[in-house]
């Protein structure tokens, strides 16, 4: 039966509880996360936002190939791994790799995709993150076809499936949306719009009201969320993941946000874009916003953010020393991993760089 059109309309502002300073606006006080929640989310903001850091000194000393930062938009990743069950799956993007590592990876198994030595460096199933998708909505497809065989098992899993502003001009996003209206599979697509798909502003790719808006033509629910208020992320979120849990069907939650560096180090942003854009949202910072809150609340203090702050400094120390560790490459593993069993054709080009390298050595 359709549904009712009206019911899943997205809210016409974003979902926000605390304003830019940290001060509840009100709206509903009792949709606040708990304190230890909040606390929780801080501690991984502070981690992803080291972690960005790190990582772009990484690409400057040759350490890293690319890093497209997640600067800014940290609310956003640590609330998707956050919300999520033990049991449920993570599909990020290439920009995703704090909400990686908040949901338990290793970052320096993350980021050698970014160094060039591995397609992935993680095994998907240990933590149920599928590997980073560096196409754009590729990866919202597999994440259908996950949650989809989770609901046929009888299986208790949601499927987070992020990603950009951009995607949604994919053909993948469409048939993803459609396909799991269709099917009701437990999904719940997170779109992070920060306002630029590279060097494309959001109105040369939407005049829709929002992108949550979209939803409705597949029958999929939408609601809008300040991507930079992880207190209402984490409500916006926490509720969608239970819808889909439930039974519901699939959710489309889009966060507004912003990316406050360039789209990778290999960006010049500053091309499509003016300063004064980016000063704006310096003042909505959402890791700011949520300390000024903690500390009003009487829930967070100085020792608590030197804490927070050390344990992010290990972490970005334990990147930095696995990233620096020189990989010494096998040439055999560019025939190992492409099929289960070697076809005769791959047995033969293994065997040609076989006698390539033993001539070599000869010489």
């Amino acid at each position: 039966m359709p549904r009712d059109a009206d019911r899943m309309l997205p809210s016409a502002e974003p979902v926000m509880l605390l304003d830019p300073d940290g001060r509840p606006t009100g709206a509903d006080p009792a949709a606040l996360p708990a304190a230890e929640e909040l606390l929780t989310g801080y501690a991984g903001l502070v981690t992803a936002r080291r972690l960005n850091e790190q990582a772009y000194a990484l690409v400057r000393q040759g350490r890293l190939a690319v890093y497209p930062s997640s600067h800014g938009q940290e609310a956003c990743q640590v609330a998707a791994a956050q919300v999520l069950a033990e049991q449920d799956w993570l599909f990020p993007t290439y920009r995703d790799t704090a909400a990686i590592v908040a949901r338990g990876v290793d970052p320096v198994d993350v980021l050698v995709l970014l160094k060039g030595d591995w397609h992935s460096g993680y095994d998907p199933y240990e933590h149920r993150v599928a590997p980073q998708a560096t196409p754009l909505a590729t990866q919202l497809l597999h994440a259908v076809g996950v949650a989809h065989a989770a609901r046929h098992r009888g299986e208790d899993t949601v499927v987070m499936a992020m990603c950009g502003d951009g995607a949604t001009s994919e053909g993948d996003f469409h048939e993803a949306l459609n396909f799991a209206a269709v099917f009701g599979a437990p999904v719940v697509f997170f779109v992070q719009n920060n306002e630029y798909a590279i060097s494309v502003p959001l109105a040369r790719q939407s005049v829709a009201p929002s992108l949550a808006h979209k939803g409705v033509g597949y029958g999929i629910p939408g609601e809008r969320v300040d991507g930079n208020d992880l207190a209402a992320l984490l409500r916006v979120l926490v509720d969608a993941v239970a819808r889909a849990r439930a039974g519901e069907g699939p959710q489309l939650v889009e966060a507004h946000t912003y990316r406050m560096q360039a789209h990778t180090n290999a960006d010049d942003a500053t091309r499509y874009r003016e300063d004064a854009e980016v000063a704006a949202w310096v003042a909505k910072d959402p890791l700011v916003r949520l300390e000024a809150y903690l500390r009003a609340q009487g829930a967070l203090d100085d020792a608590q953010v030197a804490a927070f702050a050390d344990a992010a400094e290990r972490l970005a120390e334990h990147t930095r020393d696995g990233l620096n560790r020189d990989v010494v490459p096998d040439p055999d593993d560019l025939f190992r991993h492409v099929y289960s069993r070697p076809t005769p054709q791959l047995a033969e080009q293994l065997a040609i760089v076989h006698d390539e390298l033993s001539r070599e050595e000869a010489q």
